[in-house]
């Protein structure tokens, strides 16, 4: 278990969690759809960092006779829930009160405490924003930070983010909504902050449904880590050839490697043995991340053949 990953969520856990009561307080008194739409969100949120230190949790369990490869994948599961969440509660409530205030609107009583409440906000936002920023460029493989997003393996950082990301901007939104129906005395404009909230947060919800899916039916590891094994093979004069190299996250530091070699056909049965096992060795060592290495030795011609029969 990552111990940045669990002090970005905690970050997350606290700032949300303290949010979400000054905005639920704010709208009680104040009537703002779009704080309320902005309370809802922290709340979800919130929820949503508890079911990820639950994921980490389970994910960090043993393998057994059940789970032979461990239980990592749950930590892609459950982070594809906070997902649904954030689709279903966050942008579905958001959505549901701003039409409800579009249709129906009603004058903001006292806009003051919903200022205060909104820059003390954006203080937490930003603070929890900043530690999961930086945990993430630790452990990002791309000079791009969107690509760094769809090549991590690890949810709970990106998704806190993509989530902190999604809040500052709604912060934003509902800033400008409530100043301009202030201001303009168009009461509406506070009810279409929050269809701009709702669209916010379904368009994260989406990104990180999207990344998860493609973390829960297996991804493959890095291309370093492909092309370190390679490299490894290459200076191993007993193999000839790689016949085929399988990898797949098991979980974000657990990676599963299946590869079929052509070994020399002059080496005996011990010394094709004493191959596959430095092979391993060498292939743990320069990748700790590498839990379970099978190696199949097998000819080209026969690797090729086993391929038409399972097809």
């Amino acid at each position: 278990m990552s111990s940045g990953s669990k002090k970005v969520i905690y970050a997350a856990l606290i700032g949300n969690g303290l949010i979400a009561i000054c905005k639920f307080s704010a709208a009680a008194f104040t009537g703002s759809s779009a704080m309320l739409s902005e309370g809802v969100h922290s709340l979800v949120d919130t929820g949503n960092q508890v079911l990820m230190l639950h994921g980490l949790r389970k994910a960090n369990r043993k393998a057994d006779s059940k789970h032979p490869f461990g239980y990592g994948m749950e930590l892609y599961f459950w982070a594809f829930v906070v997902a649904i969440l954030i689709f279903a509660l966050g942008s579905g409530i958001s959505l549901y009160e701003g039409i409800k205030h579009i249709r129906h609107p009603e004058p903001i009583s006292d806009p003051t405490l919903n200022y205060v409440v909104l820059g003390l906000s954006m203080l937490f936002e930003g603070w929890a924003w900043s530690v999961a920023y930086k945990e993430f460029q630790e452990t990002k493989t791309e000079k791009s930070l969107w690509r760094s997003i769809i090549r991590s393996k690890d949810p709970t950082i990106f998704t806190v983010l993509l989530e902190d990301t999604a809040a500052m901007l709604g912060l934003v939104a509902a800033f400008v909504g409530i100043f301009l129906a202030q201001m303009l005395e168009i009461p509406e404009l506070d009810g279409a902050a929050s269809v701009i909230i709702s669209i916010i947060l379904g368009t994260v919800a989406v990104v990180l449904a999207f990344e998860c899916k493609g973390l829960l039916i297996g991804e493959s590891a890095s291309d370093d880590v492909i092309d370190g094994i390679y490299a490894i093979v290459a200076e191993d004069p007993r193999i000839t050839g790689v016949n085929e190299l399988l990898t797949m996250h098991m979980g974000p530091r657990d990676i599963l490697v299946n590869v079929s070699l052509d070994f020399n056909d002059d080496l005996q049965a011990d010394e094709v043995e004493s191959a596959i096992s430095a092979f391993e060795t060498r292939i743990k060592g320069g990748f700790p991340e590498v839990k379970r290495v099978f190696i199949e030795a097998q000819s080209f011609i026969g690797h090729r053949k086993s391929i038409k029969i399972e097809n």
